[in-house]
């Protein structure tokens, strides 16, 4: 097994280094190899993402990544940035299915800012369709008018056959939890989603054991706050994917125990934690690794295909929080704070 280990910018090689412990650990036979990306790929060869860690990747059975992007680079042209090398590599890699799973675990209750009868025993997950969407649609960019006065252009579009992948994923992963999907589109407005309605509605007769529902996009996000336990499986676009899975990750107590993968039609997959660079913690030992940890559990079970390992990893994350460990983000009451560093060996100490 090759995985292609990208730190990038941040806190992400701090949060990197403690998922590869964990990964190391369990004496797995996987060869690791670290290339640069984001920031780091700007300054180790002027493009976020380098021709040879491109290469690395493609070559590779999975990637590991950490976070991308830094204040330092906002000023750069707009392809030389850190984000369009995370853009770039999930278009490159054809990592069309992105799977963010929100769990709340019950030593966590009181770290979300809801309250706890609204979020104990949380546990969805959130398909987000990745390589389309208003993210890569043309025609884009900021033009001048006639009259001088400047115009930004982006284009939301879908095709029926990214639309119908995506939704396949979203169905046959409802078949392993609770046979339960909610669509989210705003088709009262916008013909894109009513094409995505259409496609999603089309495909349900082929999973009659699983309810398909429907919901806009803006009662989606209140519901999340609202209630939600009433989600099993939700599936979406890039755009509003992007923010109904942040969103979500504030019902677990913190954005820092969120993981994530991203997957191609045959699970090859890039694992990442939801969260971004932290640029302002970066290099005080004080981030959360466990959305990092979490996502290497999800690369074993999905990409691997290890659902022991897997179920390993989760538990031991699951251990830690028990005996009271916790990072910064989220600290409550009565519990052992420590940094970046001491949590994950707290992970591998309950793995072994």
């Amino acid at each position: 097994m090759k995985l292609a280990i990208l730190p990038g910018d941040g806190i992400g090689p701090e949060i990197v280094a403690q998922a590869v412990k964990v990964l190391k650990a369990l004496n797995l036979n996987i060869e690791m190899k670290e290339a640069p990306i984001g920031g780091a790929g700007y300054e180790a060869a002027g493009d976020p993402l380098p021709d040879a860690t491109l290469q690395l990747a493609k070559n590779s059975d999975a990637v590991l990544l950490g976070a991308v992007g830094d204040w330092k680079y906002d000023k750069l042209e707009r392809h030389l940035r850190p984000e369009r090398g995370l853009l770039r590599i999930r278009k490159e890699l054809n990592l069309f299915a992105n799977l963010r799973p929100a769990l709340l675990y019950p030593e966590l209750a009181d770290a979300s800012t809801l309250k706890p009868e609204v979020v104990s025993g949380l546990d969805l997950m959130i398909i987000r369709e990745l390589t389309g969407d208003i993210y890569f649609g043309q025609p884009r960019g900021i033009s001048t008018l006639e009259n001088g006065e400047r115009e930004g252009i982006n284009t939301m579009r879908y095709n029926e056959s990214e639309i119908r992948r995506i939704g396949r994923v979203a169905f046959d992963i409802a078949m392993k939890r609770n046979k339960k999907v909610c669509s989210i589109d705003k088709a009262n407005v916008l013909e894109t989603t009513e094409l995505w309605r259409q496609v999603m509605t089309e495909l349900s007769t082929e999973y009659p054991e699983v309810e398909l529902t429907h919901m806009y996009v803006d009662n989606a996000a209140m519901q999340l706050i609202r209630a939600p336990k009433q989600f099993d499986v939700m599936v979406t676009g890039n755009i509003f994917g992007d923010i109904l899975s942040d969103e979500a990750s504030m019902l677990t107590g913190s954005i820092g125990m969120l993981p994530s993968a991203s997957l191609d039609a045959n699970n090859k997959g890039m694992y990442e934690p939801s969260h971004g660079s932290a640029p302002d913690i970066a290099g005080k030992d004080i981030a959360n690794p466990l959305a990092t940890i979490l996502s290497v559990a999800m690369m074993l079970r999905y990409t691997f295909n290890d659902e022991s390992n897997a179920l390993k990893v989760e538990n031991s994350v699951k251990a830690s929080l028990a005996q009271g460990y916790r990072t910064a983000d989220i600290v409550t009451h009565g519990c052992k704070k420590v940094g970046c560093s001491a949590m994950g060996d707290a992970v591998v100490a309950a793995l072994n």
